[in-house]
């Protein structure tokens, strides 16, 4: 329904100075436009043009999962125990988790997301393998306990997110609800006017096979991605693999000592024995739920330590402290090497460059020495392999070979294909065709809704302010009275007429505000077309701005109203 908002009459304080705490563009802009304001870190208060933008956004993403036919739900955020800790999510999520208790004592915590009520609601509605296929979603607000709650509305505390989930009796039809939730994703993305890349991801603890990124590059992104410039190819940096064959360690000779005193890091050995630290390896000393396990990369590469969790999720992944040796003689600090220790003193993890026939520089496992042509799958056996290295620019492309180009993105939307991890925790069947029970298996389907408001900022903003797409604008019109009586008159007439004609018009009609600062809040607060009523209001003329190219053209009203209602 067309609306006509005006300023004078609207609940808006506009900032010429960005928060002395914003670091990124959408947080500054958010916060001087009058969209959002904070009320604690990582809670954020919608003001009136911040909530429109907002329900712009919710009316796309319900408009396009009605599409393919998913129902939508609301469930509690307020939540019992007993479902988390029947999927050990409970302990998993840890201090992410916000816990509390009612007057009785009985345990509660506020939904970071709603699996396990999802999997419970279907469990009680649907018994037969006729009432499946099932898609089924909200628009909730979620909590997560932040440690640095940052970068305001884009690292949140409370946030609002579409999640949606699928039920299915086959592997086969998971494959089909997860396709349609990929499509609806990309119509949604598209008409919210976001750059986006999708990729591939890692499931981590919310289990599952299949799983893809949607990401909106940005700046102020958090997560960083990979895409081949000669191919299809990307991913996020915790999902790329890397290929590797196994070398010929024929012509390597026995293993050989060496003394290298005060050479405790990889850059003091190298220097010692004049050799790139890509001959050396690298062996880190990690605590997997409290045991020790060695890590084996090359020695001009870093562990990447999100990676690695996301692989041993959800084991508790955290470095050893110097205490931990003291129990451990077998283990010299600086000087450790997989050779005689690997499977016996810990697990032996390793990156793929690690491959069976290569040949390193490591630690003799004695202060002040080193071995030289210790070789893989000759001298130490490898117990699993697992892609855990920092990727680099240039890394090849695990699909074509090329050097791989990193860039940084915003996540604001993830989809996996969780199989029947909550079904069989929750023991989800219905009974199937031959009237015996199916185990249902499982999609989950997240978009950051608020997040999705941040990443829209963030890649349309200008130096003068936000800069919307008209699907998701507070307004499709920002009229604006640059002048006295005369002006207001007609600013105020023709956002009427452009009511009447269906658009939703913002009309600056606040008295004791001069031209300049009204410009000014036109340009910060983003509507994508501001009409000024100014010098020729008399004559019944107006000028007609395009706010992203700033092209201008001056109509009589009747020609405005034509152009913009057509």
């Amino acid at each position: 329904m067309a609306q006509v908002q005006r300023m004078s009459r609207l609940m808006i304080k506009t900032l010429r100075d960005d928060p002395a705490d914003a670091e990124t563009a959408s947080h500054k802009l958010l916060v001087r436009a009058g969209y959002v304001r904070r009320t604690a870190a990582g809670i954020w208060t919608w003001l009136p043009l911040g909530k429109k933008v907002l329900e712009n956004v919710s009316r796309i993403v319900r408009e396009e999962m009605d599409a393919i036919g998913a129902q939508e739900v609301l469930l509690p955020a307020l939540l019992p125990k007993e479902p988390y800790e029947t999927s050990q999510r409970w302990e998993e999520y840890g201090d992410l988790l916000f816990r509390l208790k009612d007057r009785k004592g009985a345990e509660y915590l506020l939904g970071p997301t709603h699996e396990e009520i999802f999997t419970l609601t279907v469990k009680d509605q649907c018994t037969s393998y006729k009432d499946l296929p099932v898609m089924l979603y909200q628009i909730q607000t979620k909590y997560r306990d932040e440690a640095r709650p940052r970068s305001g509305v884009l690292r949140g505390r409370e946030f609002q997110m579409k999640d949606s989930y699928s039920f299915d009796t086959s592997d086969e039809g998971l494959a089909e609800s997860y396709r349609l939730h990929r499509e609806a994703y990309q119509k949604i993305f598209r008409r919210l006017g976001l750059d986006y890349r999708i990729v591939s991801a890692v499931s981590g603890a919310m289990g599952g096979s299949a799983s893809e990124e949607f990401l909106a590059p940005a700046a102020a992104g958090e997560d960083t991605f990979v895409d081949c410039p000669a191919c299809d190819y990307a991913a996020n940096t915790e999902a790329v693999t890397v290929k590797v064959e196994p070398s010929d360690a024929a012509g390597v000779g026995p293993m050989e000592e060496l003394d290298t005193p005060d050479t405790p890091t990889i850059e003091t050995l190298a220097e010692h024995l004049g050799i790139p630290a890509s001959a050396t390896l690298k062996n880190l000393l990690v605590k997997v739920d409290g045991e020790i396990v060695a890590v084996g990369v090359p020695g001009d590469r870093e562990v990447d330590l999100g990676k690695l969790g996301e692989h041993l999720a959800p084991a508790t992944v955290e470095l050893v402290t110097a205490e931990d040796f003291t129990d451990r003689p077998d283990l010299v600090r600086g000087y450790v090497g997989p050779q005689g220790l690997a499977g016996k003193s810990f697990k032996y993890l390793a990156d793929p460059r690690v491959a069976p026939g290569t040949a390193w520089v490591t630690g003799a496992n004695k202060d002040g020495k080193h071995t030289r042509n210790v070789v893989a799958g000759r001298d130490f056996e490898v117990d699993e392999y697992l892609d855990v290295v920092v990727v680099e620019p240039g890394d090849p492309c695990p699909e074509c070979g090329a050097g791989l180009r990193i860039d940084r993105a915003i996540e604001i939307g993830h989809i996996f294909q969780l199989g029947r991890k909550y079904a069989d925790a929750f023991e989800l069947d219905v009974l199937g065709q031959n009237g015996k029970p199916v185990r249902v298996t499982m999609g989950s389907y997240g978009i950051g809704v608020s997040r999705a408001v941040a990443a829209l900022a963030e890649q349309t903003c200008d130096e003068s302010g936000l800069c919307w797409p008209r699907e998701v604008a507070p307004a499709d019109v920002h009229v604006v009275a640059a002048g006295k009586a005369k002006q207001t008159e007609l600013a105020l007439e023709v956002g009427d007429k452009l009511g009447a004609a269906g658009l939703r018009v913002l009309v600056d009609d606040r008295a004791g505000v001069s031209p300049g600062v009204k410009f000014t809040d036109a340009e910060l607060l983003g509507v994508p077309t501001i009409l000024v009523a100014g010098r020729r209001a008399a004559e019944g003329v107006v000028e007609l701005k395009d706010r992203r190219t700033g092209e201008r053209e001056e109509l009589t009203v009747e020609e405005a109203v034509a152009r913009l209602s057509a």
